[in-house]
């Protein structure tokens, strides 16, 4: 071990030992002894009311929180912290509450993915700077979950990730409705005229009624599913409402859990392996789940030296059935979903069809299979048997061609089944102000097999691949009856959306991808059954716009300069390319 090592405790949580020959524990460097620097940190931290067996070597938990009331789906998480807190005092640990920055997709201009890799950042740097020896992450809304797992596994302290729940079911004139899903459906209904405008209006305090995030396998949905099938959240994270009492019993025993794992230096690193990976992308096929699940896994994957790429996706999800029947794939709703019995059901489902690698490491410190065995399903209409499922094929389709020669990405669960396999005529929106501007020009030369394209809202585009690929249909052609089309972006489409839109191709457009030189009127292929995205045109012609094409201004200050110059494509996670890879635990020099 080099010097710089020895004075900062090493990198795999071997900081030294106790004089009774036990590991030292990663809080001591800053708490234990009677020198000067630990005098300091004691000192400060008891003007919160710490007494002095406080710092006597007990683990100390740092409960990282994303509540904010500009985050509505993460605004009760305050009382969901207290709940932690009271559990990891149970188990004798010593509970810190920190900040993170918050992310919510409800709010954030231009979208909350141009912050996921800024926050990760913050909270990395936040978990390496203070004296803990391990972590519950308290997520909710979509890029929280992703943020601030991707920042603790570059850490690889003891982590425990905790979901704040989905809203309860919405419900609109005796009917139940999604949030997000039926945001998309009203608003079409209402620019086709089949909805007022003030029935539209009146729709809106009926759709959130309780905190929590989207109760549709939205992104949020599909990322606290995707953390419990990982095995780094504990079982029925998922589904449990945000207000259901049992979301709270559940925080308390994350707080009891988190201690022993520390205890039992359990870290990121033995949970999060190419099995877990593997176990998560199956779950998400049988769920029906977001393609935003697509980058974040490669993100987190990434950081953790796991070998995941959009192969993967498509190899593994292609052979399993969805067979959650919630919207905007299905018709029922997360509520439905934690009654049915929740995600444990669907991993002892496709644990007994083979599906499931049954012996990965969870953070309970048993098995996948040991977690789930046990799990029975109460509505096989919610959750429908592996022999009659929603979609016999479900998963994630990657399709590659000359317009996505790094892959392109639909969810066919989503989609027209008469549209997954069609050719049509280009009508291109340059990026999202040109489609608003263009979309409802009574004169716009669309019909309903056209393909419609958007460029310049991919990772480095727009800036930040904001939620914009699902577009909203030309109003004449709603008026008409039109229900879907063929959508085609370097964008990402809400968990929430529905229809048959091909998201994330790379390289993008504002990057120089094929996608960028695509003309009004051009031809594409598109075969999803063959896995196929082809731009019908020359390439002599190709060659002469590309020699024609000129590149979009970039950011020239700020963060926004900083993601642009090393955000990775969306093959790879979006993630700054600096970011890739574990550091450890290191701890840090003494200051004073």
């Amino acid at each position: 071990m080099s010097k710089h090592e020895e004075n900062n405790g090493g990198n795999n949580g071997n900081h030294g030992d106790t004089p009774d020959g036990k590991k030292m524990r990663r809080s001591q460097h800053w708490f234990g002894g009677s020198s000067k620097d630990a005098f300091i940190h004691r000192s400060w931290m008891k003007n919160q009311g710490l007494p002095d067996d406080s710092f006597d070597g007990r683990p100390v938990i740092g409960i990282c929180n994303t509540w904010s009331e500009l985050t509505p789906c993460n605004a009760h998480f305050r009382q969901l912290a207290e709940k932690v807190k009271q559990g990891v005092l149970q188990a004798g640990g010593l509970p810190l509450e920190f900040p993170a920055m918050s992310l919510g997709e409800t709010n954030m201009r231009p979208t909350a993915m141009l912050f996921r890799n800024l926050a990760a950042m913050e909270v990395e740097e936040s978990i390496r700077a203070h004296p803990l020896d391990g972590v519950i992450l308290l997520v909710g809304c979509d890029k929280t979950t992703p943020a601030l797992l991707m920042g603790a596994a570059s850490v690889d302290l003891p982590t425990l990730v905790l979901s704040g729940g989905p809203m309860l079911n919405g419900r609109y004139r005796g009917e139940t409705i999604g949030s997000g899903t039926h945001v998309w459906k009203f608003s079409e209904a209402v620019r086709g005229g089949q909805m007022s405008q003030g029935e539209f209006m009146k729709a809106e305090s009926c759709m959130s009624r309780s905190a929590g995030h989207c109760m549709t396998m939205g992104t949020a949905s599909t990322m606290a599913s995707m953390v419990e099938a990982l095995g780094i959240a504990l079982p029925e994270n998922a589904a449990i409402p945000a207000v259901d009492s049992r979301r709270h019993a559940l925080a308390l025993m994350a707080g009891r859990r988190i201690v022993e794992m520390v205890e039992a230096d359990l870290r990121p690193s033995a949970i999060l392996t190419r099995a877990a990976f593997e176990n998560a992308i199956r779950a998400n096929a049988a769920i029906g789940g977001s393609t935003n699940a697509v980058l974040h896994l490669l993100a987190i994957a990434g950081r953790v030296g796991v070998d995941l790429s959009l192969d993967d996706w498509d190899r593994l999800g292609r052979e399993v059935p969805t067979i959650l029947n919630l919207m905007p794939s299905g018709e029922f709703l997360m509520e439905d979903f934690y009654y049915a019995g929740g995600l444990p059901v669907i991993l002892r489902r496709l644990a007994e069809a083979g599906l499931l690698h049954k012996d990965a490491l969870t953070v309970t410190g048993q098995t996948a299979w040991e977690n789930n065995r046990d799990a029975e399903c109460f509505n096989d209409a919610v959750i429908r048997p592996l022999a009659k499922p929603l979609l016999a094929s479900g998963g994630i389709a990657v399709l590659r061609g000359n317009l996505a020669p790094l892959g392109a990405v639909i969810k066919p669960s989503a989609a027209t089944p008469a549209l997954l396999q069609h050719t049509g005529r280009a009508v291109v929106f340059e990026d999202i102000e040109h489609y608003k501007a263009r979309i409802d020009d009574p004169l716009l030369d669309i019909d309903a097999d056209c393909i419609m394209v958007l460029k310049n809202c991919g990772p480095k585009g727009y800036p930040g691949m904001a939620e914009v690929g699902n577009m909203g249909l030309p109003a004449k052609l709603l008026a008409a009856g039109v229900t879907d089309m063929v959508r085609l972006s370097d964008a990402r489409m809400s968990g929430t959306a529905y229809g048959s839109v091909i998201l994330h191709v790379a390289p993008e457009s504002m990057a120089g991808g094929l996608l960028a030189l695509v003309h009004d009127g051009d031809m594409i292929e598109v075969d999803v059954a063959g896995r196929r995205l082809e731009l019908l045109v020359t390439e002599d012609e190709i060659a002469r716009r590309r020699a024609a094409w000129v590149a979009p201004v970039a950011p020239k200050s700020g963060y926004a300069k900083l993601y642009f110059d090393h955000v990775l494509q969306a093959d790879r996670g979006v993630d700054l390319d600096f970011l890739v890879g574990c550091r450890g635990d290191a701890v840090p020099r003494e200051s004073h």
